[in-house]
């Protein structure tokens, strides 16, 4: 089956959330293959996460719902989906 590449972008629920921190609870959570930080105003920084899914109905919810269950995060959005060959 194939896998496709999951872009989440991921929201702290404010600008004192410690992002090391959330890092860790994400890579703990979902294993992803990439995070990087995305700075988007006033001091507030988003993490994009990538993850390769199987391309499977209800994968990539699974995802976001460990995401959110995540007491730090406000908001978990996806950015981009690319298949992979």
């Amino acid at each position: 089956m194939a896998k496709v590449l999951v872009v989440f972008r991921i929201f702290p629920k404010s600008v004192n959330v410690d992002l090391s921190e959330l890092e860790e609870k994400i890579v703990n959570s979902i294993s992803p293959e990439k995070i990087e930080r995305e700075p988007i105003a006033f001091g507030l920084v988003a993490l994009k996460a990538s993850k390769l899914v199987e391309d499977q109905e209800g994968e990539i919810q699974k995802i976001e719902e460990k995401l959110n269950s995540i007491s730090s995060i406000s908001q978990v959005e996806i950015v981009e989906i690319t298949r992979t060959l």
